[in-house]
């Protein structure tokens, strides 16, 4: 597969061991130790995926997070010893697309990586076609360019909320259940205390809604899912 991946993280170990198993996988490995680290490195090279310690020095990895996504949007894995749901959620809703809890196993790491990186390559690599834009009165999904317009303005979504939007926007019409949102997009078993989908529909409609309290385009069908009519 390769590609660049920047780990973000101040136990050195950690860095070590994930140093070993990334490049016998063919990816170059760029490491920074915190998050003021990480935003000067993104300055001068090309990252393909970036995993993300949630407790360091100077810039966390909440902070570097809210800041990475203000302009780029490739995968964000982040790294916590924190695994109460709440820290999942804030993880997830400042932008990140998977969570990892320490201790970890290396393999499952790599897995996961191996996973948003293919994804996200296929939602951004995907052929142009005729019916390669979704139109829907002023939010324009094109499926070619990864690229989501509202009112004429450029909006940027992650890769998941990307996802989700185009799941939901080329069903339109029907309802989905959370279930089936998140298997669509993560393929893996939904479990049912996971509040997963609803954090992410949540920062779309922070991003493409008028008034996301009153959505116009995402609307809760109460006790079923979600719809775009």
């Amino acid at each position: 597969m390769g590609g660049t991946i920047l780990l973000v993280d101040d136990e050195k170990e950690i860095t070590q061991l994930l140093d070993i198993y990334l490049k016998n996988e063919g990816f170059t490995l760029l490491t920074a130790h915190d998050g003021l680290e990480a935003l000067e490195l993104l300055k001068t090279h090309h990252v393909d995926l970036i995993i993300l310690d949630v407790m360091m020095p100077r810039m966390d990895g909440i902070q570097a997070c809210m800041k990475i996504r203000e302009d780029k949007q490739m995968p964000i894995i982040m790294l916590s010893a924190k695994g109460q749901e709440i820290d999942k959620i804030t993880g997830l809703s400042i932008g990140a697309d998977d969570y990892v809890v320490k201790p970890f196993s290396p393999l499952e790491m790599l897995a996961r990586v191996k996973s948003q990186l293919r994804r996200y390559r296929q939602l951004t690599g995907m052929p142009a076609k005729n019916d390669s834009e979704i139109v829907i009165d002023e939010l324009v999904i094109n499926t070619a360019t990864h690229k989501v317009i509202v009112d004429q303005v450029e909006v940027r979504l992650t890769p998941r909320e990307f996802a989700i939007l185009h799941v939901l926007a080329r069903n339109r019409g029907m309802v989905l259940s959370m279930e089936q949102i998140y298997e669509a997009v993560w393929n893996e078993r939904f479990y049912e205390s996971n509040n997963t989908v609803m954090v992410h529909i949540r920062k779309i409609r922070e991003k493409i809604e008028k008034d996301p309290s009153a959505p116009q385009y995402i609307k809760t069908v109460w006790g079923i899912g979600y719809t775009i009519e």
